[in-house]
């Protein structure tokens, strides 16, 4: 249903099944799939890709050009994969020649008045909840959950499972399946909740606690910790994506707790 009193460019790609609200813009060169619903007063910009069974609700840009300086007019593209919700008045920036693209995976929410920049990549089943901010070139893997106020410097790299608190500046990268919080941020344990809710098991979830009392809790340096980690714990693939994840780590991962014990830390409200 394209309403009459949109404006779609003659050279779009859209999907019959595609539900358009009044006063909706999209522009040429964009595709939109099956099933998706585009609200009122949407911004679709030039280099979009919109997969299927979307929503995109009012007032959100999607596609608009990088607000990086380094910017030259290159054709580049903002990908956002299917069953994935946009909420009021989020913005997508499209990607710059440094990628080429900025991605949103699958089965995504990002809520009212977050912005994602140019050429970040976001996996699949994230969550990104109000007002959260994504300087360029951020990497947020599969099932990560951001409460709403953060902010997250470029280049920083956000692991898997990872669940942050509403208002934390994110300056270093955080690693899988761990809970981070305080000012400045830091490791205030595992994400037992989400991590049972995706049907991790017991000893799952207790081997991954160890590790990261290793990294985290026993005074060790990181490099030490890794060495450790390797030696004294059975190959697993949880054991294996935290030790790849720090050791590629460009900016350095976020510090452990202030005081330093055997125990995690009391839980952040989930």
């Amino acid at each position: 249903m394209k309403q009459p009193l949109a404006y779609i460019h003659p050279d779009a790609n859209i999907a019959p099944t595609v539900e358009i609200e009044p006063f909706a813009t999209i522009d040429k060169n964009v595709v939109i799939g099956e099933g998706t619903r585009i609200g009122s007063n949407v911004r679709i910009m030039k280099g979009a890709r919109i997969g299927k069974n979307c929503h995109i609700f009012p007032g959100a840009v999607i596609g608009a050009i990088p607000q990086d300086l380094k910017f030259r007019g290159e054709e580049t593209l903002a990908i956002i994969g299917d069953n994935t919700t946009i909420r009021e008045f989020a913005t997508v920036n499209r990607g710059t020649i440094a990628k080429g693209k900025t991605i949103i995976g699958n089965n995504c929410l990002i809520m009212a008045y977050c912005h994602i920049a140019h050429d970040c990549i976001l996996g699949n089943n994230i969550i990104m909840a109000n007002t959260t901010q994504l300087a360029g070139e951020v990497v947020i893997d599969d099932h990560a959950v951001l409460s709403g106020g953060i902010l997250v410097h470029q280049f920083t790299h956000i692991g898997s499972h990872v669940m942050i608190q509403g208002g934390s500046k994110i300056n270093k990268d955080v690693p899988p399946f761990v809970k981070a919080g305080r000012d400045p941020v830091s490791y205030t344990g595992i994400n037992s909740v989400g991590l049972r809710r995706r049907n991790y098991t017991n000893g799952q979830i207790e081997n991954i606690r160890n590790i990261y009392r290793y990294l985290y809790l026993m005074g060790m340096n990181t490099s030490q910790a890794l060495e450790r980690i390797e030696t004294e714990f059975p190959v697993t693939k949880e054991r294996d994506d935290i030790l790849l994840f720090v050791r590629s780590s460009s900016r350095g991962i976020m510090k452990g707790p202030p005081e330093q014990h055997s125990k995690d830390v009391p839980a952040l409200s989930y």
